[in-house]
Parts: structure tokens; C-alpha cells; sequence
């Protein structure tokens, strides 16, 4: 796996473009293939499975020194491909499009698969340490309590669906869950805010190939901005807000983990002490 060191708020300021494309964005997609990264903020593991023809079976890593990938991890998959399947110990889960499969600690044997491969699933894996198991959950699209915020007058309508959270799919730390803008709305996450006592990770989707989204990043009085395109991340650390607007609508798949895992809480960081 690559392994992804983040910069401090005291060396991010004088970062150049290329370097913060390098340390905070992350474009692991390719069709047919896995591809993860070690991110060393909270131990994130995140990347995508995207079979095709055939089964992605989830290896372990030498930088886990784990016997199998979930021996002391818990993972989340969401898929926003078509129709797959993911088999967790001999068992197998259907996930359609934006269905979520909470794979718990201890699992042994994980392997992803599609239904079809002219219309390919496409998994995004995000991966937290665990101290303790929970079992296998699928949630459902349907299932995922959206709700609806923002306005057309501010250019930030919005649907929120959560999946994986306190009141939902239940997690040792792994918090995730994907907002939709509504057409005609570009703005996500602003006001902005931070939250010390979990980081965050961003996945962009639902992108044409020219379109993109300008992700703001960084502390409240020192922003800079990450132009990401369709299936790119950007990581998000404890001292940054992680706020976007897009040239058209998008959606996001968001995932925390850290030291606790209640939704609302987080440090506003209100529009005039933005710089």
C-alpha cells in the first residue's frame, strides 16, 4: 500500500499546489483493479475495489503486520456501480447502487464482485482500526434516513443519507455516509466547520469527466483550494474544514473516524472568519 504522512498546520501554509495535491488528494480508481492507501491520520485505510470480469479478494498488507486484512480493522463499502456482490466468510451480500456493506472486525475472508460486467460495480472502501466486532450489515439505499437541507436561494439543496452511525449500521469508529445536491446546487458543507475529535474523508462521485469541484481545505484563516474530479479524495484532518462548491451537482461519500462518533459534533467556523 502507499503510505500517505499529512503536513501540520504549521508546514501547510507554504505548501505549493503540487504539494498539496500530493499530501491531501487521493486518486486510487482504476477499473479491474484494488488499490488502497495508508493514510497516517486516525490509520485510515481508503481506496476502491472495482471488479469486473472477475472476484477482487481483500488481501492483507505487510504494513498491517495482520494476519488478515480485518483482524484488528473494520470496513465500510459503498457501492456507487452497478449491481455487485460482496462475500464476507463464505457469505454473500447483493449491493446495488448505493447500497453499504459494514464489514466488521474478525471477518476473515472479503472478496468483491459484479453482477454484470458491462455495467461494473465500483466499491469505495474505507477502513478505521477496531477494538471490538460488530457483525455484517448491509444498509440499503432506501434504508439510509435522508435528509433534507439547504436551499436553491443559497445554492446548497441537499440530501443527506447516513448509513453507518450511531443510529444505524452500528461501528467500533467508522462514521460514513453520502450527500446529494440537488440540480442546480453547488455548495457542500457551508457554512464550514472543523472537529477536533475526528478526522474526516471525502470521496467526490457523480462527476461528468469535465466537470469538478473546487474542495476548500485547511484552517479557517488559511484556505486553499483542491480541484478534484470524478472518484478523487481529499483527506481531511482534525484542524481543517472541508467545504466545496462544484461546477455542476455531485455527490460525496463522507467517512470519519476518531474519538467519537456523534454527527453533530463539530466547531462552526462561520463565514466572516473565513480567509
Amino acid at each position: 500500500m502507499k503510505i500517505v504522512t499529512l503536513a501540520d498546520p504549521v508546514r501547510y501554509p507554504r505548501m505549493n499546489t503540487s504539494e498539496l495535491r500530493e499530501t491531501f488528494l487521493l486518486s486510487p480508481y482504476e477499473q479491474g483493479k484494488l488499490n488502497l492507501t495508508y493514510v497516517e491520520l486516525d490509520r485510515a485505510v481508503v481506496g476502491f475495489a472495482a471488479p469486473v470480469a472477475s472476484a477482487i479478494e481483500l488481501p492483507t498488507y505487510p504494513e498491517l503486520r495482520s494476519e488478515y486484512f480485518l483482524e484488528r480493522r473494520e470496513l465500510g463499502a459503498l457501492n456507487i456501480g452497478g449491481a455487485g456482490v460482496v462475500v464476507v466468510d463464505g457469505k454473500s451480500y447483493e449491493l446495488n447502487n448505493l447500497d453499504v456493506a459494514y464489514i466488521g472486525r474478525g471477518s476473515k475472508q472479503v472478496s468483491f464482485a459484479s453482477k454484470d460486467k458491462a455495467n461494473p460495480a465500483v466499491f469505495y472502501l474505507l477502513s478505521y482500526p477496531a477494538h471490538t466486532e460488530y457483525p455484517v450489515a448491509v444498509v440499503r439505499k432506501e434504508e439510509s434516513t435522508p435528509v433534507e437541507l439547504g436551499s436553491l436561494e443559497t445554492c446548497n439543496k441537499r440530501t443527506i443519507c447516513k448509513y453507518i452511525h450511531l443510529q444505524g449500521a452500528r461501528s467500533c469508529q467508522l462514521v460514513m455516509g453520502v450527500t446529494h445536491l440537488a440540480p442546480g446546487s453547488n455548495w457542500n458543507t457551508m457554512p464550514a466547520h472543523t472537529h477536533v475529535r475526528r478526522s474526516e474523508i471525502y470521496m467526490y462521485f457523480n462527476l461528468p469527466e469535465t466537470a469538478r469541484v473546487f474542495h476548500l481545505m485547511g484552517a479557517p484563516s488559511e484556505l486553499r483550494p483542491l480541484v478534484i474530479a470524478d472518484k478523487e479524495i481529499a483527506v481531511s484532518p482534525m484542524w481543517s474544514i472541508h467545504s466545496g462548491v462544484g461546477t455542476q451537482a455531485y455527490s460525496f461519500c463522507w467517512g470519519m473516524g476518531g474519538e467519537n462518533q456523534d454527527y453533530g459534533d463539530m466547531d462552526p467556523a462561520p463565514l466572516n472568519t473565513l480567509k
